[in-house]
């Protein structure tokens, strides 16, 4: 039986890690720590587990196999690094860092430390995008030119951030906003397929202004990679549909994701016309909490590293630092 603690039950996402982990054999939460002393009650009440009135208390606590930090953004940096050198596994919640300093020290710590991690880039276990991955590997659409990923909801229409989650609506605290928040899942798939991008620009804006002219709501992107690829990335919290994700273009073929589904047009393979879903797709990876648990109880599984977590912050903040200063910006890995 695995150990687990939280540190920091603040994310809008802790409900369904708490889920998770309820529902699941073989793992057991036996503490919890968070700032809001109420919010940790709340918590420990629903799991049945101890409160710690210090986070130090997880990483002393013999007992505890692996953490997840669940807490807002800027605290990531006091806690990871801690818990890292107290030998605990981790999975931290996206982004891994407040800042792209902060990443690397964080990614640095855990690199040191040799434990496992993981964050809550979900997507990579898409079955579309598992094959999308195999198809650019094999060569099936040429040289590619364009690609275009988005990751947008209705979050600002929709008030999504009003009360518990008011914080991720707050750069002070998260770092970001919606761009931030949901475009880094874009950015990921993006650094996954192509690797790191040599320099980038980005338009980034409030458009409602629910959560404060400081809270940016949308935003689009370019980033430019080694072999000449160029892509776009699109997040944001107000756009009502989001059906097309992915668009790859190249000189042997092209492809996109609706609704989904992965609709190819090649040459290179036989049947792809375009004109119906591409099939077989591989199965679907578990979700990226689920390949942490996984991991933990030692099976082989595919996990983002600390590295790639850190990457994504500092080409993030490059983004930002380019939208401000209306100009492209080169990522300082």
């Amino acid at each position: 039986m695995k150990k687990i603690a939280l540190a920091g039950v603040a994310h809008i996402h802790a409900p369904n890690f708490v889920k998770r982990l309820q529902e699941r054999s073989g793992v057991e939460v036996v503490s919890l720590w968070d700032h809001d002393r109420a919010r940790a009650e709340r918590y420990a009440k629903e799991i049945g587990c101890r409160i710690c009135g210090e986070a130090e208390e997880l990483w002393n606590d013999p007992e505890v196999d692996a953490v997840v930090v669940c807490s807002e953004t800027d605290r990531h940096v006091a806690l990871v690094p801690a818990a890292a050198k107290a030998g605990k596994h981790l999975f931290v919640e996206k982004p891994l860092g407040f800042s792209a300093a902060d990443a690397r020290e964080m990614a640095k710590a855990i690199r040191e430390a040799g434990v496992l991690f993981q964050t809550g880039y979900f997507m990579r276990g898409f079955p579309a995008h598992r094959a999308l991955k195999q198809m650019i590997a094999d060569g099936v659409f040429g040289t590619v030119t364009r690609i275009r990923h988005s990751n947008c909801h209705q979050g600002s229409l929709g008030g999504w951030f009003d009360t518990d989650y008011r914080w991720m609506a707050d750069p002070k605290i998260a770092g970001c906003g919606a761009f931030g928040d949901l475009g880094t899942h874009s950015l990921d798939i993006l650094m996954w397929l192509f690797g790191r991008p040599e320099l980038v620009t980005a338009d980034i804006r409030t458009v409602t202004g629910r959560y404060g002219a400081e809270c940016d709501e949308t935003g689009t992107a370019l980033l430019k990679f080694p072999d000449g690829a160029v892509a776009t990335l699109a997040g944001g919290w107000v756009d009502q549909a989001n059906p097309v994700t992915c668009e790859v273009s190249g000189t042997d073929g092209f492809a996109y994701i609706l609704n989904g589904e992965l609709f190819v047009i090649s040459p290179k393979l036989e049947g792809a016309d375009g004109k119906a879903p591409w099939q077989p797709l591989p199965e679907a990876l578990p979700h990226a909490f689920e390949l942490f648990l996984d991991a933990l109880e030692g099976k082989d599984v595919p996990l983002v590293s600390a590295c790639e977590a850190a990457d994504r912050n500092i080409v993030m903040e490059a983004l930002y630092k380019a939208a401000k200063g209306h100009c492209w910006e080169r990522p300082a890995y």
